[in-house]
């Protein structure tokens, strides 16, 4: 029963408390409304609420900073209410303790619902968020569906659950993943980051846990595995759809016992991370299939998150455009300001690629206008693929940044096993041969044909990478 308990609402719009006290009118046997903080904390002196609704942007402040010194037992619950619905925000409401973080308009029966359990039971005060840390990470953008992702992200930064990012090439997977492990509680650990469909599947196992010397032939020392560089941080496993049934067999064990060996070694060594992996196929399809462990998915779809793709967000575009032209600028590209019709423009279009694909077209048209000020004709030239022969998120632009950041880490450092390039051809060809296979469903006469080679040639590759062209 929640009658007999007192709620204390800080909201100074006098419509909003209005709306808020009818609706919760028969869920409390106090509500006490006051419109500054000011007033919360006068009331506060003299009152101990069973919970407390606040606003964050108040006429004499911030609702979330001012919070902590106003003397409420870290035991209340506190719902936040608010407008500026930023990841920012969510993360500073739960860096107070918050029991719930609700961004407006908010609905009412989420609102009775959650004030419900928020006086069922006393929250305990969260822990290991740092506010003054707190900022948008990368992520932009207040449409509906971005707030569920920054609420799920917030509610992440005091526990170690392992966290699946679902969503289509380009939505911002790595950027998510980077946000949960910058305001969680392994944030002052290293980022590790591996793409599991840009490795061949007998390197899998050593990139992931190491090797020894002498492991294999090439292992011309002991390499740390990415799972030894992310001790004490978080693994980032992208396109997890992607990886070979017999290493996800090896990845379960590890994460059952959270313990792995070198390749080529014997001695246990501790799995000190956090697992974050994502992906854009339908994992659904694929355990149905039979290509992903059942229950590797379940280890690792603890919290799911799912992104939006960006035409279910087209509200945030204008955000987004601004955020691109910013970021360009700091990196020498010219500044620009984009005319209300171009902008409209880039609201209407589909964007199969995505916030990845916006990206890359603000930074193509603030290189090519020639004004400053981005008018329809220019964004109509590049969204059309013509004008000075500019193309649309070009795969190949992506492969070619994919390699310049693999390079760079296998670069990285003074010692090296001479087999880069060896390793890289291995990579391409291996994705190349893997994705035509499939799409011959294993016809190696016709993969041979697509892809211009002789049939003994593709055999001989498919035996030397270790592929089966019955699991490709």
């Amino acid at each position: 029963m929640t009658n007999g308990k007192t709620i204390l609402l800080v909201e100074d719009d006098p419509a909003i408390a209005l709306i808020i006290r009818e609706t919760l009118a028969g869920e409390c046997g106090t509500l006490a409304a006051v419109g500054s903080i000011a007033e919360r904390n006068v009331w506060l002196a003299g009152n101990r609420p069973d919970l407390i609704i606040t606003d964050v942007v108040l006429p004499d402040g911030d609702g979330i900073d001012s919070l902590p010194g106003a003397g409420v037992d870290p035991a209340t619950p506190v719902i936040v209410l608010s407008a500026q619905n930023t990841l920012d925000t969510a993360v500073r409401a739960t860096g107070i303790g918050s029991y719930d973080y609700l961004p407006k308009p908010f609905d009412l029966e989420e609102l009775t619902a959650s004030v419900r359990a928020a006086l069922e039971r006393r929250a305990e005060p969260a822990a290991g968020t740092d506010p003054a840390q707190a900022d948008s990470h990368g992520l932009v953008g207040r449409a509906p569906a971005m707030q569920a992702v920054y609420r799920t992200i917030a509610r992440l930064a005091t526990n170690d659950l392992a966290v699946l990012i679902l969503g289509e090439s380009g939505t911002g997977k790595e950027v998510v993943a980077r946000a949960v492990h910058a305001t969680g509680l392994r944030r002052a650990g290293p980022f590790v980051a591996i793409n599991m469909a840009a490795i061949p599947r007998e390197l899998i196992e050593a990139e992931l846990f190491g090797h020894e010397k002498g492991a294999f032939t090439g292992a011309h020392s002991r390499s740390a595995g990415r799972f030894e560089q992310a001790a004490g941080g978080t693994l980032f496993l992208d396109e997890i759809g992607d990886m070979p049934l017999e290493a996800q067999t090896r990845l379960l064990r590890v994460l059952q016992s959270n313990e792995y060996s070198t390749v080529g070694g014997s001695q246990a060594l501790k799995a000190d991370v956090r697992v974050i992996a994502a992906t854009h196929r339908d994992m659904g399809t694929l355990v149905a299939d039979g290509r992903f462990r059942e229950d590797l998915f379940y280890r690792l779809n603890v919290i799911p998150v799912t992104l939006p793709p960006l035409r279910d967000r087209r509200s945030d575009i204008p955000a987004l455009v601004r955020h691109f032209v910013e970021a360009g600028r700091h990196s020498g590209l010219p500044d620009r300001q984009f005319a209300p019709e171009a902008m409209r423009m880039l609201e209407r279009h589909d964007w199969p690629g995505n916030v990845r694909e916006l990206g890359n077209v603000v930074q193509r048209l603030a290189v090519l206008s020639r004004d400053s000020v981005v008018g329809p004709r220019d964004v109509e030239a590049v969204l059309n693929g013509g004008g000075e022969g500019v193309r649309i998120a070009a795969p190949a632009d992506g492969i070619a940044r994919a390699v310049d950041d693999w390079a760079g880490e296998q670069l990285a450092g003074d010692e090296h096993d001479g087999r880069i390039h060896e390793r890289l051809q291995a990579i391409v060809e291996a994705a190349l041969l893997r994705r035509t296979l499939r799409e011959v469903r294993g016809n190696q006469l016709e993969a041979a044909r697509r892809l211009g080679i002789n049939r003994n040639t593709l055999r001989k590759r498919l035996v030397q990478l270790g592929i089966d062209p019955a699991r490709a």
